[in-house]
C-alpha cells in the first residue's frame, strides 16, 4: 500500500475505493472572482458544493482527484472549509494549467531570465505543496498537473511540464496531463516525460476520451501510461455513444487495466454568469452522470462489472501504489 494525501490527511491507497480521477470542485479566474463574483465567498457556495459531493458519495464513489491548479483558480482555503462537511476523499493537486505561457509571476523569473535563478522556481513551489502543504493550510498535494493543447509544446508549456516532471522525480508524486487528443499531444507528453526520466506509468494522459482513434490510444497505453476517459458530459466534443463505444473497444482489445473514468466537472465555476447557466448549457456535465447514464451504457455495450471495477478501483490504486514503489526504489 501507499499513502495518498487528501483533504482529510493521508489515506492508504487501499482505502481510495471507487475513484473519479479527473474532477474539480471550484473553477475560476481568481482575479475576476475576487473583483466581480462576491457570490463565491458566500457560505452557500461551500454548502452547495458539499451537498453535490454528498450526492456523489451516495452513488458509491469514495474518492475524487481535484485537478484544480494555478491557472484554474485553486483556492485551498475554500477547500479547507469544505473538508469537515464531506465524507469523501478529495486529493488536491499542484502544478500549472497553461496552453501557451508560464504564469505571469514567472515570466521574468527563472534560469537565464531578468531575475536569474539556478533552477526553475516553479519546481520549489510544486515540491513544497507536496511536502509541506498549500497556502498555510497543511493540506498537501497528492497529484501533479500540467497541460498541453492545440498550440502544442510552446516554450511556456514546455517549461511548466519540465518543472512538473522534475517535481515528480523529487517527490514520487504522480502526474496528470491535460492533452488535446485530436492533435495527438499525448505523444509529445510521453516523449518529454521520458526525456526527464519520469516513468510513463506515473503519468495519466488526460482527455483521451475525446477521440475515437483507437490506434492513437493503443500507442499511448502500450508505453505504460494510464488513459483518462474523463470528460463524460462534455458533449460538444464527442457524443456519449462514441465515448462508450471507444471504451468498449479498448476493453475488448485488452486495455481495461489502462483506463480510468471521470467527468472533469465542478460544483461552482465563474465561467458563466450564474451557476444555473452552466447547468443549463451542459445538463449532463455533473457528478452523477457516470452513475446514472454512463455505467448502464457501458454494461449494455459489453463492458463487464469486473472491467468497471478495474477502471474505478484497481487502476487508480495501482497508479498511486506503483508511483510510490518506483520512487522508493530510486
Amino acid at each position: 500500500m501507499a499513502q495518498v494525501q487528501t483533504l482529510h490527511g493521508p489515506v492508504d491507497s487501499a482505502g481510495l475505493g471507487r475513484t473519479l480521477i479527473h474532477e474539480h470542485v471550484f473553477l475560476m479566474d481568481m482575479e475576476y472572482t475576487f473583483n466581480y463574483r462576491p457570490d463565491f465567498f458566500e457560505d452557500r457556495t461551500i454548502a452547495d458544493a458539499a451537498e453535490r459531493l454528498k450526492e456523489l458519495k451516495a452513488t458509491g464513489i469514495d474518492t475524487i482527484i481535484d485537478l484544480t491548479v494555478l491557472g484554474l483558480g485553486r483556492y485551498i482555503p475554500a477547500m479547507a472549509r469544505l473538508a469537515p462537511l464531506i465524507d469523501l476523499n478529495v486529493v488536491v493537486s499542484t502544478g500549472a494549467y497553461t496552453f501557451r505561457d508560464v504564469p505571469a509571476p514567472f515570466q521574468f523569473y527563472g534560469p537565464g531570465l531578468l531575475r536569474d535563478a539556478p533552477e526553475d522556481p516553479l519546481i520549489a513551489h510544486f515540491v513544497k505543496d507536496v511536502a509541506e502543504g498549500i497556502a498555510g493550510t497543511g493540506i498537501r498535494a497528492g497529484m501533479l498537473k500540467c497541460a498541453i493543447d492545440e498550440p502544442g509544446m510552446t516554450p511556456g508549456v514546455e517549461r511548466v511540464m519540465r518543472a512538473v516532471a522534475r517535481a515528480n522525480r523529487r517527490t514520487g508524486t504522480p502526474i496528470t496531463v491535460h492533452t488535446a487528443p485530436l492533435q495527438q499531444t499525448g505523444l509529445l507528453v510521453q516523449a518529454l516525460m521520458e526525456e526527464e526520466g519520469v516513468d510513463l506509468e506515473d503519468v495519466v494522459i488526460g482527455h483521451c476520451g475525446d477521440t475515437t482513434d483507437i490506434d492513437y490510444l493503443m500507442r499511448l497505453a502500450d508505453r505504460g501510461s494510464i488513459l483518462g476517459m474523463d470528460r463524460f458530459g462534455v458533449e460538444f466534443a464527442i457524443t456519449l455513444e462514441q465515448r462508450v463505444a471507444t471504451i468498449a473497444e479498448m476493453v475488448r482489445r485488452g486495455y481495461a487495466d489502462r483506463l480510468t473514468l471521470s467527468h472533469d466537472c465542478c460544483a461552482w465555476s465563474d465561467f458563466f454568469p450564474q451557476v444555473a447557466d452552466y447547468r443549463r448549457a451542459m445538463p449532463n456535465h455533473n457528478y452523477l452522470h457516470i452513475h446514472n447514464d454512463v455505467i448502464p451504457a457501458l454494461l449494455e455495450a459489453g463492458v463487464s462489472q469486473a472491467d468497471l471495477d478495474r477502471m474505478f478501483v484497481d487502476n487508480p490504486r495501482r497508479y498511486f501504489e506503483g508511483a510510490a514503489a518506483r520512487f522508493a526504489r530510486r
